[in-house]
């Protein structure tokens, strides 16, 4: 079965109300499609990368799913200790270069996969379907466990964007109760993305040093083949150790001068080349274009081509 990439949601600013709407969480995860025809389970990610592996629990689809052929739609996430979806931990499990290892990660970051979609059953593509029809025959045909969960959906989705926001979560989908899946990386506004906080994908570009630790970095993103400083931050989901381990791979890529464009001399930094790839989450952009209360979310292997200014416009998410 040939993996394909699947529909996304369109960005909007405000929150549709009346019967022809519903509301899910969007969790801060790893968009991940399973397909299972026979007898074979294979996991891939919406950058058409294969994740079988780094998921075996994912891949027991028989312990979850009766369908004889399927192909699931959903979001893997791993959980802070608050109890709320954190992305650094799911970009531990999903980033593993070291299969031998995946064992000891399953220990120390269990994973849930919350399935919201089915585009292909028993032989027969469905997403054209009406989405509350593939979501009648989605609850038939799945079991839910430790494991998997069916995503949730309200009708209300004012109150579950204040409910999300009191939580500190990413945010939420609307989806319309009677749109298809168009498959091939499709932004339809059948889908709308309300998000609580924004994001960007930025690459380090320096780094300033406290007691011999990296304690800041530089951030810079590419524009017209440039690449331009966007702001710095010491502060985000990192813990002590990813601070030194950080230290330890800035200092093999350090450089004598600046990559940035807009930005030559900076007392006490240390200039790397930009190879780094993180998330990072903000409030706004500056009028002088640099992020406001930026933070690092994870480290991120993405290319240059999607960490652009203008990528919130641009990206799929």
């Amino acid at each position: 079965m040939k993996p394909i990439v699947p529909m996304e949601p369109v960005r909007s600013e405000s929150i549709p109300e009346g019967q022809d709407w519903i509301a899910q969480i969007k969790w801060d995860g790893v968009r991940i499609l399973t397909y299972f025809e026979d007898n074979k389970v294979q996991l891939f990610n919406r950058k058409l990368n294969e994740r079988t592996k780094h998921f075996p629990e994912v891949a027991d689809i028989t312990s979850y799913c009766s369908a004889d052929s399927v192909i699931l739609d959903g979001e893997i996430i791993a959980l802070s200790e608050a109890g709320t979806p954190s992305f650094q931990a799911v970009m531990k499990r999903d980033g593993l270069r070291r299969l031998d290892r995946v064992g000891e990660a399953r220990q120390h970051t269990p994973i849930t996969y919350m399935v919201f979609d089915i585009l292909y059953y028993n032989g027969e593509w469905i997403n054209t379907k009406p989405w509350n029809k593939r979501m009648e025959l989605l609850a038939k045909i799945l079991t839910p466990n430790d494991t998997v969960q069916l995503v949730p959906s309200m009708e209300n989705g004012v109150a579950l964007f204040e409910a999300i926001k009191e939580h500190g979560m990413e945010g939420i989908i609307m989806k319309q109760i009677d749109s298809p899946h168009i498959l091939g990386g499709a932004k339809k506004d059948y889908w709308l993305k309300v998000k609580n906080y924004r994001d960007i994908f930025a690459i380090i570009g320096g780094f300033t040093l406290r007691a011999g630790t990296v304690n800041a970095v530089l951030l810079g993103v590419y524009h017209e083949n440039k690449f331009v400083y966007i702001g710095h931050t010491g502060t985000g989901k990192l813990s002590s150790q990813d601070w030194k381990d950080l230290t330890t791979v800035l200092k093999q890529i350090e450089t004598g001068q600046s990559p940035f464009v807009n930005l030559q001399k900076a007392s006490g930094t240390y200039w790397v080349e930009p190879k780094i790839t993180t998330k990072i989450m903000f409030a706004e952009w500056t009028e002088g274009m640099s992020l406001r209360q930026p933070s690092i979310q994870a480290f991120v292997d993405v290319p240059e081509s999607e960490c652009t200014l203008f990528q919130e416009q641009d990206r799929a998410e």
